[in-house]
C-alpha cells in the first residue's frame, strides 16, 4: 500500500521522510536522545541521524509490504515533526493491529498523541478494515495511559513482566479499541 496522509486539524500525518525536500532524521534522532523516550522505547536504538534514516527506510518498507502503517505527526503550519504513530503487527485477514506512538519531548503535553491517534483510528477501522487495535504501555507510564483513555481504549489487563524497561522486567497494560466501540466524541 502507498502511504496516505491524514488531516488532523492543527496537525497532519504523512509518511516519515528523508529526501531533498523534507528531512525528519534530525528530529527523530533528537527525540530518541531524550531519556524518557529511551526509557519507554529502548529497542529502537536510534542514536544518530543515520540510524533515524534507517528507521525511516524501515517504516517505508513496512508500508510496501502492508505489515505496518506509520505516520509522522507534523504541525500543519510549520511542518515540524512532532512525533510518530504506527499501526504495527497488522494482520489484515484477522483485522488486527497494535498501535505504538511517541511524541517529541518539546511537544509533550499538547495533545499531539491523542489527536494523532484519534485521526488514525477511523482510517484503521474503515480504510484498512481492521476490527481490533491494541495498545500497550508500561504500568508506570501514566501519560501513555492517559492517551489510551482519551482515545476510548478499554483496559483489558496486565501483562506481567512483558518488557524490559530500565534493565528490569516491567509489567505492561494491554488496552484495545474495537471498530464497533463508540468514539470518545460519541460518549460525550
Amino acid at each position: 500500500m502507498e502511504p496516505v496522509e491524514i488531516n488532523a486539524g492543527e496537525f497532519y500525518l504523512r509518511a516519515l521522510r528523508s529526501d531533498d525536500r523534507i528531512e525528519d532524521a534530525f528530529a527523530i534522532a533528537e527525540a530518541f536522545a531524550d531519556p524518557e523516550t529511551q526509557r519507554w522505547l529502548p529497542s529502537f536504538g536510534i542514536d544518530s541521524p543515520e540510524a533515524a534514516r534507517a528507521y525511516i527506510g524501515f517504516r517505508g518498507r513496512q508500508w510496501e509490504r502492508d505489515v505496518a502503517f506509520s505516520w509522522a505527526i507534523c504541525d500543519a503550519v510549520t511542518a515540524e515533526l512532532l512525533g510518530d504513530v504506527t499501526l504495527r503487527d497488522v494482520y489484515a485477514r484477522d483485522g488486527l493491529a497494535e498501535v505504538t506512538l511517541w511524541t517529541h519531548p518539546r511537544h509533550r503535553g499538547r495533545g499531539v498523541a491523542v489527536t494523532a491517534l484519534n485521526a488514525v483510528l477511523p482510517w484503521a477501522f474503515q480504510a484498512a478494515e481492521l476490527h481490533r487495535v491494541t495498545y500497550r504501555c508500561g504500568v508506570n507510564n501514566k501519560p501513555s495511559q492517559r492517551v489510551a483513555e482519551k482515545c476510548g481504549f478499554t483496559l483489558e489487563g496486565r501483562l506481567r513482566e512483558e518488557k524490559i524497561i530500565d534493565d528490569q522486567r516491567e509489567d505492561m497494560l494491554l488496552w484495545s479499541r474495537l471498530a464497533t466501540d463508540p468514539t470518545p466524541e460519541q460518549l460525550r
